[in-house]
């Protein structure tokens, strides 16, 4: 069994030689435990660094493409050296490293496909109290939207199996953390929440650069996650709300046109008209999506299958592609 814990990195310079320092050489279930830093276009000589420090494997992006970009390269990579479970960590030693057994126990005991760490909100001092309540928010919106009893959806702390990091696909280029949830959740994979600690504070967010930039963007990937995985019941959704307003409007119309009354009220009928055609788009709409759902999750497993497939190849040089 090999554990590979990935770090993705953007000028880090200052602060992974910590984060390094404290990850494990030896994790119990494993035979390998491989380090591998993802270095997405630094410009401080992070991935020189990274070498340096005696991390096992270093993929570099010619230029920044984005935390997302960077874990899922990361995650691609450690498929491709043979790891059976992923480890996601940041390079700003956040979490507490030796809380790393804690995430993969129930992976190999077969009780989780994917857990995450959640870390003390209400006890870290350095989080204010509008983003201890945003956490907390955000974290209840991705349960609902996910179906799954994750406790802390922001946390990046999370250990993945092999066939589960197959399936992941991520569209948002802003954050991880939240789609793969939402996801894996819609998904029928098991996700599992497991406290774990964290270190203090070494530099500022950067993910996090204004409260009302966080919400709005995290807002827009728990929407675009939930019409992509559940397009029927979004459009139905909306659909509902034009349509039986529409409905009542124009009831009242007829029964005003009974009473001889319904020539003072034509406006009624035509706003009536209006949200009942906007109802049907969009139960139209939904039946598209829907269709489009159906041909986005048989190329889903297409793709999961090829992948596997070609991690299973051998390559020119006679050995196997995924490092076994």
């Amino acid at each position: 069994m090999k554990l590979i814990i990935q770090v993705p990195c953007l000028n880090e310079a200052g602060t992974l030689a910590i984060a390094v320092a404290a990850l494990p050489r030896q994790v119990d279930g494993f035979d390998k435990v491989e380090w591998l830093v993802v270095d997405d276009g630094s410009t401080d000589g992070t991935a020189e660094l990274a070498r340096e420090l005696g991390v096992d494997h270093v993929i570099r992006h010619p230029v920044n493409r984005g935390l997302a970009a960077a874990f899922m390269t990361g995650l691609h990579g450690a498929l491709r050296l043979g790891a059976d479970v992923i480890v996601n960590t940041d390079a700003d030693n956040q979490y507490e490293a030796s809380d790393i057994p804690l995430l993969t126990k129930p992976i190999l005991d077969g009780q989780a496909d994917m857990v995450i760490g959640a870390r003390p909100i209400d006890e870290t001092e350095h989080f204010s109290w509008i983003k201890k309540k945003l956490q907390r928010l955000g974290s209840w919106a991705v349960r609902k939207a996910s179906g799954t009893d994750v406790q802390d959806a922001p946390s990046g702390f999370r250990a993945i199996a092999r066939d589960t990091a197959l399936q992941l696909n991520v569209f948002n280029p802003y954050t991880y953390t939240l789609e793969t949830i939402i996801q894996a959740g819609q998904s029928n994979l098991r996700i599992l929440s497991v406290p774990i600690r964290t270190n203090e504070d070494l530099r500022p967010s950067r993910l996090v650069r204004s409260i009302s930039s966080y919400v709005r963007r995290s807002l827009v990937t728990i929407l675009r996650v939930f019409v992509i995985y559940r397009p029927i019941f979004t459009f139905l959704t909306i659909a509902a709300v034009l349509g039986i307003p529409g409905v009542l409007i124009g009831i009242r119309y007829l029964v005003l046109l009974g009473m001889g009354e319904g020539g003072g009220h034509v406006q009624s009928l035509i706003l009536a008209s209006l949200l009942l055609t906007l109802s049907a788009l969009a139960m139209l709409c939904g039946l598209l999506a829907d269709l489009i759902a159906t041909n986005r999750k048989l190329l889903e497993k297409i793709n999961i299958n090829s992948h596997a497939m070609a991690l299973r190849t051998p390559d020119a040089s006679g050995e196997r592609q995924d490092g076994g």
